[in-house]
């Protein structure tokens, strides 16, 4: 890990201390574009009160930089309980960090992904699937159907590990041969590792569920994939729809639902989403054109 690396982590990182206090986004977007304005870049390591002063941050401001930069020891016994749980970093200035992460989130993507498997998996072309967790026996076959297409076709799998739609399509894509990438929203490193599969968690690889890392997650779930497909979802509430109405509000990616005629696809197509039956899985490179021809 490179020392711009590890600032990062000093300065967005609750390093497992619910007391630590990181900086924002708006206070590291801030500091981000006052360090861009300089003539000679500043190094995180060798950074003064001075330096920091000099690009117009505010006293308490820069010696809260300060303190958290210094939090050298804090950060190593982290990186080191993360390893023995085979959780590893990737920053956002890393060079394996994902760049479709950047290109579609900007700063919105998150500042750190913990990982727990198979990086390489993120170089893979990828297919995201989203859905309820009580899912209608047509809507599980469209999810099934999905894992299998993206095994079969080559492409990495990206989900939620919920239950319902999310681990329908896991299954299947494993089942078939295929890769997956899980976007946890619990403790990272209670996943045990598995052949093909690469754990992800924002924040931190300890920390537990909760409904706004439920939430918070949807967006890395939709950018990470060329096309999202939606499984099944309830109009107006719930993940699935917060998910699908985000992406279509943000263009992050084609939106394909399965074509149950309820209202939520119908309003979701009204929004630009592209109503599908299952035997239109035969070919995802194809959806990500704009004028494929989505047959029954």
């Amino acid at each position: 890990m490179t020392a711009r690396e590890e600032g990062f982590l000093l300065l967005t990182g609750s390093l497992g201390n619910p007391d630590r206090k990181p900086l924002t986004v708006p206070q590291f977007r801030e500091l981000t574009r006052r360090m861009r304005q300089v003539e000679k870049p500043l190094n995180d390591g060798d950074l003064a009160e001075k330096d920091l002063l000099d690009i117009g941050l505010e006293p308490t401001f820069a010696k809260r930089i300060l303190q958290l930069l210094s939090q050298q020891d804090e950060l190593k016994w982290y990186l080191e309980k993360g390893r023995k749980q085979d959780c590893y970093p990737l920053t956002r200035n890393s060079s394996a960090y994902p760049t479709i992460l950047h290109k579609r989130l900007h700063m919105e993507a998150p500042g750190v992904l913990w990982t727990k498997g198979d990086r390489q998996l993120l170089k893979w072309p990828a297919v995201s699937l989203v859905g309820s967790r009580d899912l209608r026996e047509e809507n599980r076959e469209f999810a099934q159907e999905v894992g299998k297409q993206a095994a079969m076709q080559g492409y990495v799998l990206v989900s939620g590990n919920a239950r319902g739609a999310d681990k329908t399509a896991q299954d299947a894509c494993l089942e078939n041969g295929g890769k997956v990438i899980v976007i946890v929203a619990d403790e990272l490193e209670k996943h045990p590792l598995k052949n093909h599969v690469l754990y992800i968690s924002e924040g931190g690889f300890n920390l537990a569920f909760s409904a706004a890392r439920a939430l918070q997650r949807n967006r890395v779930i939709h950018s990470l994939g060329l096309l999202t497909f939606v499984a099944q979802c309830t109009l107006g509430k719930g993940g699935t729809w917060d998910g699908a109405t985000q992406n279509l509000r943000h263009n992050w990616n084609p939106v394909v639902c399965f074509d149950d005629e309820s209202p939520a696809v119908k309003e979701l197509v009204q929004m630009g989403a592209v109503p599908v039956k299952k035997g239109a899985l035969s070919d995802f490179q194809a959806m990500q054109s704009s004028n494929f021809n989505f047959l029954p």
